[in-house]
């Protein structure tokens, strides 16, 4: 039976981290037209140039809610930032990489 609980609890897990993927691939993609899938089979030069690009919308779209900006959208914020931590490598004390 502590089998099958695993396998139940794998199974989950497996499928929340994909869930997670998908919505940041997908809000990703509708905001700025970074394909998530192209920026993980980049080289490292191109995932810098998308983290800095990263960087750069997620430090506006910050600008225009500190403003309260008509335009400013949360989930476009957390989105941006779930990106960059995902592209951003391992760093001591940041959050991990999971490429």
């Amino acid at each position: 039976m502590t089998d099958l609980n695993a396998e139940i609890s794998a199974y989950r897990d497996r499928k929340s981290t994909e869930a997670s993927v998908a919505r940041i691939s997908h809000a990703l993609q509708l905001s700025c037209g970074i394909d998530l899938a192209a920026a993980h089979a980049a080289s490292a030069s191109e995932r810098v140039r998308l983290g800095v690009r990263l960087e750069r919308l997620l430090k506006r779209e910050r600008m225009r809610g500190l403003e309260r900006h008509w335009s400013y959208d949360l989930n476009r914020h957390i989105a941006l930032k779930q990106a960059l931590d995902w592209l951003r490598p391992k760093s001591k004390g940041g959050p991990e990489a999971r490429l």
